[in-house]
């Protein structure tokens, strides 16, 4: 018969809170809600824990996780924007992230669907608003290339917006229009471009790659030429190194996927978009406590002067 210090052990470990804490960390210690009572066999031995009763615990947690992520303020010195989308589950979620001017990043919110939708984005930036990011405030925003998305930031912060479209994207959209026996030299051809530090030597090679893409695929051309300058924004801004590598493509996002990502592998079976959405927050908070300081960040001050040059110049012209 259990004695009397037992029993107190159990009745404490009961406590929704005590319970759902440790239910939480040994499911971030990559323990699955199905092998839950073997993993936690030493020190709960004889207290009957189910599997249900760790669904159960788990969805409360993730969903706090969930609510915690959609509420939080937004940072203040921010000076970059990251947006861009995930496949969870043949579904997509699209995610903020910040960037503030002393390099730390953090994960502002996440919504379901897609970037190519003008209704999500649009939504997206709203909610960011109406939780403290400043309209006024000059800002680089760094995206994927979605068209929708690129007027939902119009809209919302003004023709003024200062847009560095993902060159990992747009390289590889360019290069899904050309022949395999094309496509390296392609891809030497934009890099050797973006290496340059000049922003008038970076948009003529770039120009000079156009015109060598016509006689391949106009397709392939046009992309480039649609893109052109906005794959330029951060040289235009006097910003290079190891700064403009951090900030040339939405990898600072990618990373946050990835860890994300192997926590949705470990569901068999999705209930909803509201797991979905639970389990991707639960994961990038998790992600978000080992993240670094982007690289270069200690020219980020300058970054943000320049916008404000930027905000400043526009505002002279349109008076």
């Amino acid at each position: 018969m259990a004695g009397k210090s037992d029993w107190i052990t159990y009745r404490t470990f009961q406590r929704q809170d005590k319970m759902q804490g440790a239910v939480v960390r040994q499911l971030t210690r990559r323990c699955s809600a199905r092998d839950y009572a073997g993993a936690i066999d030493d020190c709960l031995e004889g207290y009957g824990i189910s599997r249900s009763s760790v669904s159960r615990h788990w969805k409360a947690a993730t969903e706090k996780e969930l609510q915690k992520l959609c509420q939080r303020p937004m940072p203040e010195g921010l000076v970059a924007l990251v947006l861009d989308g995930v496949q969870v589950n043949g579904d997509c979620v699209v995610v903020a992230l910040g960037v503030t001017v002393d390099g730390r990043k953090q994960v502002l919110g996440l919504w379901h669907g897609a970037t190519e939708n003008s209704t999500v984005v649009k939504g997206l930036l709203e909610d960011l608003v109406e939780r403290g990011l400043d309209p006024e405030q000059p800002m680089l925003f760094l995206i994927d290339g979605s068209g929708a998305l690129r007027k939902a930031i119009r809209q919302m912060f003004g023709s003024g917006a200062v847009v560095q479209r993902c060159r990992v994207h747009k390289q590889r959209n360019i290069v899904e229009y050309l022949p395999k026996s094309k496509q390296q030299q392609a891809i030497w051809r934009l890099r050797d471009a973006w290496a340059q530090t000049d922003h008038e030597e970076a948009e003529k090679e770039l120009r000079k790659t156009v015109r060598w893409l016509e006689n391949i695929s106009p397709s392939a051309a046009r992309s480039l030429e649609e893109a052109l300058e906005e794959t330029l924004t951060l040289q235009k801004l006097g910003v290079n190194g190891l700064l403009l590598r951090s900030l040339s493509s939405t990898n600072l996002i990618e990373s946050c996927f990835s860890r994300s990502g192997e926590w949705c592998s470990r569901v068999k079976k999705w209930s909803g978009p509201k797991m979905l959405l639970r389990w991707t927050a639960a994961g990038l908070l998790h992600a978000e406590k080992g993240f670094q300081r982007v690289r270069g960040y200690r020219h980020l001050p300058k970054l943000a002067s320049a916008l404000q040059e930027h905000k400043n110049r526009n505002q002279k012209e349109a008076a």
